[in-house]
């Protein structure tokens, strides 16, 4: 990086200008008229969803799908456009702002152990008579950590966390629904019932939940070798990134012969990037390498500032749209069948240059999402929080939302 980029990414890196009125207007317009919220996995209810990316899992078995919530797209300048006074034409200011993250994520401090809590949550949509509105349903915790060196041990914890309103919105017309504290959705070929309750950390493996003699192993693959990577970006989108690797995060039992499309390619990078951010401890500057072969993958298109499922802002990724129907094979309402348009998103902090989630987007409704918007998060994987520590961690005992 020479010292006219190292300048970029100083500017960046400071605090962002307020968005223009016209850009707060839109976002507010998300915000409270729209409900937020790959490979798609069946849960317990059955529905099919946001798949667990091996690196975020850490071997829990969700209890359910997960949650929706808002999302406003507020980017700041787009490619080709000068975004503020000062910047040079032709400068893609959105993904010059993930490169500045990627900077950051090479400042990183290292730990004894590495630890992940992270959301899983699924939007579902109720039509009451009084009003359509969508609900956190299904939503579940995982939370676990992981010695770096075999025998300083891991330990791995789940809980269901209530479902609920999204929005101040989506609450007024639950509200207006008479408050149920349950709530039946239509849930991929039966409908299921979620209720408004959590449940207590249990432990995932030994009853103690900490397995003394593990650590040393991420992914299937020791420790060694994920710290050992290369840091150059186009060693790492080689060995990640390439269209075998994509195949292989499309159906990961294929044994080659399968070409995936842009889209379908673009989507399986996010998904190994993430997989590797968030569930292996590789060095910093690897952590940065990967980010930057990601945003320089073909397909990936910077997209600005967008809100996580948890109300964080970042900057973010996103593969191409794909096109999903649901027909009624399995006996879905009507209400539930249609095409629509999606794309796989991955939204990282600014400032430290983690991954804040990935989270399947809605981009042209229809069928079960006929009546939402663009920006609707269809479900998604957070990371509530991840990093190094050189104690062992525990699992949080306040709700994320």
């Amino acid at each position: 990086m020479n010292m006219d980029e190292m300048d970029r990414v100083r500017s960046l890196l400071r605090e962002a200008p307020p968005p223009s009125a016209e850009a707060s207007a839109k976002a507010l317009a998300v915000l409270e008229d729209e409900m937020a919220g790959g490979r798609a996995r069946t849960s317990r209810a059955g529905r099919r969803r946001l798949g667990r990316p091996a690196g975020l899992g850490l071997g829990l078995v969700a209890a359910g799908a997960a949650a929706a919530v808002a999302v406003a797209l507020t980017g700041q300048g787009t490619p080709g456009s000068p975004g503020s006074p000062g910047t040079p034409a032709g400068v893609d200011l959105d993904k010059q702002a993930v490169l500045a993250a990627a900077a950051k994520a090479e400042l990183t401090p290292t730990g004894k152990y590495w630890y992940t809590d992270r959301v899983d949550g699924q939007s579902y949509v109720i039509r009451a008579k009084t009003g359509t509105y969508a609900i956190v349903g299904a939503a579940s915790e995982s939370f676990g950590w992981t010695g770096v060196k075999k025998g300083t041990g891991e330990a791995y914890y789940g809980r269901d966390l209530p479902a609920r309103p999204l929005t101040a919105r989506d609450e007024a017309l639950w509200k207006k629904a008479g408050s149920p504290s349950r709530f039946r959705v239509w849930s991929n070929d039966h409908y299921y019932t979620y209720t408004a309750e959590a449940t207590q950390w249990r432990s995932d493996g030994p009853e103690v939940g900490i397995d003394p003699e593990g650590g040393g192993e991420f992914l299937g693959r020791p420790a060694e070798e994920w710290q050992n990577l290369p840091t150059d970006p186009a060693e790492l989108a080689e060995r990640f990134l390439s269209g075998e690797e994509a195949a292989r995060g499309i159906d990961p039992g294929a044994k080659g012969g399968r070409t995936p499309s842009p889209a379908q390619a673009a989507s399986a990078g996010i998904w190994r990037t993430s997989s590797i951010l968030g569930g292996t401890p590789v060095p910093p500057k690897v952590r940065a390498g990967l980010m930057r072969a990601l945003a320089s993958r073909p397909g990936i298109e910077a997209i600005g500032r967008v809100a996580d499922p948890l109300g964080r802002r970042g900057v973010a990724l996103a593969a191409p749209e794909r096109t999903a129907t649901i027909t009624g094979e399995y006996g879905g309402p009507k209400a539930e069948r249609g095409a629509y348009g999606h794309r796989l998103v991955i939204v990282f902090d600014e400032k430290t240059g983690g991954v804040l989630s990935v989270q399947d987007t809605l981009t042209r409704p229809g069928g079960p999402y006929a009546e939402m918007r663009p920006g609707f998060v269809i479900n998604y994987v957070a990371v509530r929080s991840s990093g190094w520590t050189d104690t062992k961690p525990e699992p949080p005992a306040d709700l994320p939302f």
